[in-house]
């Protein structure tokens, strides 16, 4: 990965505790790394954010984000290969409010970096070690089909060493129409 910003929505206890339990198992080195989280920003539909924006830069184009954007009640598919890989993830439905929010992220008017792949959103549950077939098996056959609720993202910054620091939380905390 470049340098650079990422949005990231860590998940929710209990969620967060079984899926980090399953990164633990068939991915330790990625478990140690940051909490089961989902990617707003920075890898699939967009790239990072330039790491030259200031905080005062993000935080006045992602406020005003963040404060009309309601909590996202969010429920993971069966865990899938992303395209002709070992890497194993948790999707999620790339439409409706979790669209939305990266729509509204990208036309921001913050700089990104060209993004690798199209909108994607999951949690990867492994991502580094060459899966055997009967390891990919077990893999595949979790389920975490409950909903959960997103009500906070993470703006991170990111080095190329895979080093990550906090620059700054913001609440969903929009309401839905009645």
């Amino acid at each position: 990965m470049k340098s650079g910003i990422i949005i990231l929505a860590e998940l929710p206890s209990p969620l967060r505790d079984r899926v980090h339990a399953v990164q633990e198992r068939y991915d330790p080195r990625m478990a140690r790394g940051l909490p089961p989280h989902v990617t707003i920003a920075g890898s699939s539909g967009m790239g990072p954010i330039s790491s030259r924006s200031s905080e005062e830069e993000l935080r006045s184009a992602l406020e005003p984000i963040t404060n009309a954007t309601p909590p996202l009640v969010l429920r993971f598919g069966p865990p899938m290969r992303f395209m002709q890989t070992n890497v194993v993830s948790l999707p999620l439905d790339p439409h409706g409010p979790l669209r939305a929010l990266h729509e509204a992220i990208r036309a921001s008017g913050l700089r990104f970096e060209p993004p690798r792949f199209a909108f994607t959103p999951h949690c990867t549950l492994s991502f580094y070690p060459e899966l055997t077939p009967a390891r990919a098996q077990e893999l595949l056959s979790y389920r975490f089909g409950e909903p959960f609720t997103i009500d906070r993202i993470h703006v991170d910054l990111t080095t190329e060493l895979m080093e990550v620091s906090r620059v700054m939380t913001l609440s969903l905390s929009g309401a839905w129409p009645t």
